[in-house]
């Protein structure tokens, strides 16, 4: 796939894993299955040690780190955002009523952005084969010929997660009558990009949500909508994504003190640097500054 493609609604790869991965989020949902092994998971839960039976659901733009124990075998599935909307529209339509209200339902019964559930050693035996073939369908390369048959197997898989999955009461009424949010601001998504992408070129820039607006021609209430409707996060919580996860890097690879990580990411006062990693990661920067020492 080139650069500028559109990313495939369904990836999924298996890995074996012996060396730590950096905290790191994508812009989608995340299911992490832990196969074999035992691993040390970061995240806005904390830090949790995890192992076979055990699967980490992350939302979109959700820091993660993995630590192995040793060595761990991993298959990590990306999950389009829009993807799983569609299914929870089709689910639960004669509650839900239309696609954009779809989203405020799922926003409203899966409100935890990261959470580990375990499914137990004889569910992961039952998964197994279905996720192997997965990985040989989704694998870089290959076509969508098969596209329904990759589908019937991860709904497959779905239906063994799903149930173990915590959430919170739904909507009572479905919103029908409502003015789609996405039809209203579909031609300012532009500016959310430009946005996202200023924030991506200057972490360290002494962001406020009205200086963003100011800078793409938006009222702060503007940008935000659409910033949540293209990302599914707030422009100052996708701010401190980044500045944690370029934070880990300096505290890990750069030798930085914690004071000095946190100034060039942007933050001018330790205390809050330490507090926004502590509850992105669940720990705070000196404790995985000393944790990923410890396993180099």
């Amino acid at each position: 796939m080139s650069e500028g493609d559109p990313a495939p609604p369904i990836l999924i790869r298996t890995e074996v894993r012996r060396d730590s991965l950096a905290p790191t989020a994508h812009d989608c949902v995340t299911v992490i299955l832990v196969r074999t092994g035992i691993a040390e998971l970061l995240s806005e839960f904390g830090q949790r040690t995890v192992s076979p039976g055990d699967i980490a659901l992350l939302g979109g733009n959700t820091l993660y780190g993995v630590e192995p124990v040793g060595e761990a075998t991993l298959t990590i599935l990306h999950l389009d955002t829009d993807y799983i909307i569609d299914q929870i529209y089709w689910q639960n339509v004669a509650a839900v009523g239309d696609r954009e209200f779809a989203q405020r339902y799922a926003e409203t019964v899966y409100t935890d952005p990261a959470q580990i559930i375990r499914i137990g050693l004889p569910r992961l035996d039952r998964l197994a084969p279905w996720l192997d073939e997965l990985t040989t369908l989704t694998a870089p390369g290959a076509t969508t010929e098969r596209f329904y048959r990759v589908q019937a197997l991860l709904f497959a898989v779905l239906d063994v997660i799903i149930p173990f999955v915590k959430t919170s009461p739904a909507p009572a009424v479905r919103d029908s009558g409502s003015t789609s949010v996405r039809d209203r601001f579909r031609a300012l998504r532009a500016e959310a990009v430009a946005a996202r992408g200023l924030l991506d070129e200057h972490p360290e820039g002494a962001w406020t949500l009205a200086r963003l607006a100011q800078h793409v021609h938006l009222s702060e209430k503007q940008l935000a909508r659409v910033f949540i409707d293209a990302y599914g996060t707030t422009p100052l919580a996708y701010l401190t994504m980044l500045r944690v996860r370029r934070m880990a890097d300096l505290l890990t690879h750069d030798g930085c003190g914690i004071a000095e990580a946190g100034r060039l990411v942007g933050w001018t006062s330790r205390s809050h640097a330490t507090e926004a990693f502590r509850r992105a990661l669940g720990v705070t920067p000196q404790q995985y500054r000393e944790r990923t020492i410890a396993t180099v």
